[in-house]
């Protein structure tokens, strides 16, 4: 049995009070729906800034009503210490999600990004703090690496940022670690290497690359490549995500807290074969789509080349065993946003 299958039986023997922040987004509200199918009482804070109401629905269809009674939500923004305050009462554990997102947005309005990733995560630490919460987890990312040229990459070894968007994520670390030492809490920082899932939204100018391919391919239309493909990322499934927040939240071992792990899978996938897997796929719902061949684009401003993971500090001091593939990922994927489509078209007749 794995740690995560042990953590699984051992949530269910009794439940404790978890605040998710960014509930109503892509990882929160998978984040929501996994604690309460292990019969958790949840807390959601969000202000609907990048997530949707629709999301915290599929939840509610997906775990039932009995579960959903144990979710609490809180509509507000952790820019306010009073939201922040307010959500975090009577809390165990605070699994941190909200921010913006988006390399491209902090390029656009880094006074905004700075706003929600620097200002509001200081008010969740301040809050947590006076709750005296037993682990604060939070969402680093993987930008925080920079221009580090070494693969895999290793959290000790980072390079210089390269968006506003990575340095807001860097202070996240920084503050986490001050906290750490100077408040006596317990802090984790999981860096995340491009989650992918059902529910992550293939809208707007900063949609991440594998929902905005799914949906444009889905219409029948070529997607946009930015550069000439061979840029390779590592890419992670959404219950992995899940996996590593809830070890880390819960681990006994003094020695993995007050750390930073990178959650990924290991592995490379470039532009081109992601593209070509996409394709392949859903042309086995519509043969006509095998048809179509990528676009190419100017490289993208405040992009690395090619990211990699080295996993092993967070196999041996949490546990982490990621379950899904990213072949498996994408099928997961493929269908949810086909099942979509399909509800869409019989909604408009």
């Amino acid at each position: 049995m794995s740690a995560y299958q042990t953590l699984e039986s051992q949530l269910k023997q009794g439940p404790s009070r978890w605040l998710v922040t960014g509930a109503a987004g892509f990882i929160g509200s998978h984040l929501v729906e996994t604690l309460l199918k292990l019969e958790q009482d949840v807390v959601g804070l969000d202000n609907f800034a990048t997530g949707y109401a629709a999301n915290l629905e599929d939840v509610r269809a997906a775990v039932g009503e009995a579960a959903w009674s144990r979710f609490q939500f809180h509509e507000g923004d952790i820019c306010s210490l009073e939201a922040c305050a307010g959500a975090v009462d009577g809390v165990d554990y605070v699994l941190h999600q909200a921010a913006l997102g988006s390399v491209p947005r902090s390029l656009e309005d880094p006074l905004r990004t700075n706003g929600a990733n620097i200002d509001g995560f200081l008010n969740m630490l301040v809050a947590s703090r006076d709750a005296g919460v037993k682990r604060f987890v939070y969402a680093a990312s993987s930008s925080t690496y920079g221009d580090h040229p070494d693969l895999p990459k290793v959290e000790d070894r980072i390079g210089n940022p390269l968006s506003p968007y990575a340095v807001t994520k860097y202070v996240n670390e920084l503050y986490a670690d001050v906290f750490a030492r100077s408040y006596g809490m317990g802090c984790i920082g999981l860096r995340y290497f491009n989650v992918f899932g059902p529910r992550q939204d293939p809208g707007g100018a900063y949609a991440a690359v594998i929902p905005r391919w799914f949906e444009t391919l889905c219409a029948g239309e070529s997607p946009r490549i930015n550069g000439d493909g061979e840029t390779s990322r590592d890419f992670c499934f959404i219950d992995n995500t899940v996996q590593a927040n809830l070890l880390a939240a819960t681990t006994v071992n003094e020695s993995a807290v007050n750390e930073v792990y990178n959650v990924a899978v290991g592995g490379r996938t470039s532009l081109n074969e992601l593209f070509t897997a996409i394709r392949d796929q859903l042309a086995a719902y519509d043969p006509a789509l095998a048809a179509i061949e990528a676009s190419y684009a100017d490289f993208r401003a405040g992009d690395v080349r090619h990211s990699q993971a080295d996993i092993s500090k967070a196999r041996e001091l949490l546990g982490y065993a990621p379950e899904v593939e990213v072949r498996r990922g994408l099928e997961i994927t493929g269908e949810w946003f086909l099942q979509k489509l399909k509800e869409r078209r019989i909604a408009h007749g």
